[in-house]
């Protein structure tokens, strides 16, 4: 069977990488719009309700106009949102088929939120911990996000690969969201169910794409916790899923003369879960590339699940 994709957005970084992915495969075809029409709703209607995927790679506002072109009693067409308008919205499907009965939740849903890179690599160290009581809801956690600067979009890889020699500030990496307010906190803290909000610090490095999402705890705080307990739950919690790998307690032969670069998941779907510590503190680390398991192939792994193909299709892992 044939399967008839629309990429709303397409021109835009998440939507360029699904295009790429997308290449080649027979069970796919991808309907394309003409440029001079890709603004004209009527247009863009007929579009969406010919296709049995559609991709929204656009701004949440945006999302939110396509949604509702939507042909009354059309039930065919899949919508999987890459935007943030709709990641906490009851009606939507939230895209992580690793958590615990989301696949199953995916197969039956007509309206899927692709998850948040940094977000991704939250839910994935701490849902599972919360769930199993190791984590209580009510722990004051703080995360920190370090991201190659393709997250930003075009308008962010334009000022990091369009200027010649970057300016000094540039060289280094650079915390952004001071205001602590980061988009995507409400699905870090509903797909958790944790309390509060983490302490969340996002950082963008001067490299193209890659992920480190790192997580502290303190066992005194949790009522003397241990690494190889954690280690154990996430092995328990992750054992059957083929995205989602549970590295050695303490990284093993994969932490490089005691460093852990941010690149070596880098176009594949795979996220590496990592636990480092000791009895007075422990480390969760999840590294995954940014434009992969954070962004477009998280949105085909989706995709894949919900048309009932094999979930790994057009995946590298």
């Amino acid at each position: 069977m044939t399967y008839k994709v629309f990429i709303d957005g397409r021109h835009g970084t998440t939507g360029l990488k699904i295009d790429e992915r997308l290449a080649g495969r027979a069970d796919v075809e991808v309907l394309t719009i003409p440029e001079d029409k890709r603004k004209d709703p009527a247009v863009k209607a007929e579009y969406i309700n010919a296709a049995d995927v559609v991709f929204l790679c656009l701004p949440d506002a945006a999302s939110k106009e396509s949604v509702a072109l939507l042909a009354a009693g059309n039930t065919r067409t899949r919508f999987l949102d890459a935007s943030t308008a709709h990641r906490t919205n009851p009606d939507w499907v939230y895209g992580l088929p690793e958590l615990h009965g989301q696949r199953e939740r995916l197969r039956s849903s007509q309206r899927i939120a692709v998850p948040g890179c940094h977000a991704t690599g939250f839910i994935l160290t701490i849902a599972p911990l919360v769930a199993a009581g190791l984590v209580p809801t009510d722990y004051p956690l703080t995360c920190t996000s370090l991201t190659g600067y393709s997250g930003g979009g075009k308008e962010m890889i334009a000022d990091y690969e369009g200027q010649g020699a970057l300016p000094d500030h540039m060289l280094s990496p650079r915390i952004y969201a001071l205001g602590l307010g980061h988009k995507h906190l409400p699905e870090m803290q509903a797909l958790t169910g944790i309390a509060h909000a983490p302490v969340f610090s996002p950082v963008v490095g001067p490299f193209a794409q890659g992920m480190l999402v790192s997580v502290p705890l303190l066992p005194r705080l949790l009522s003397g916790l241990t690494p190889e307990a954690v280690h154990a739950e996430l092995n328990r919690y992750y054992a059957d899923e083929a995205c989602v790998k549970v590295m050695p307690l303490g990284g093993g032969d994969v932490v490089e003369a005691g460093f852990l670069p941010a690149t070596r998941c880098n176009d594949t779907n795979r996220a590496e879960l990592f636990v480092f510590g000791h009895a007075g503190q422990i480390l969760l680390v999840a590294r995954f590339d940014n434009l992969g398991k954070g962004a477009s192939g998280a949105a085909i792994q989706c995709m894949n699940i919900a048309l009932g193909c094999d979930e790994l299709t057009g995946l590298a892992v």
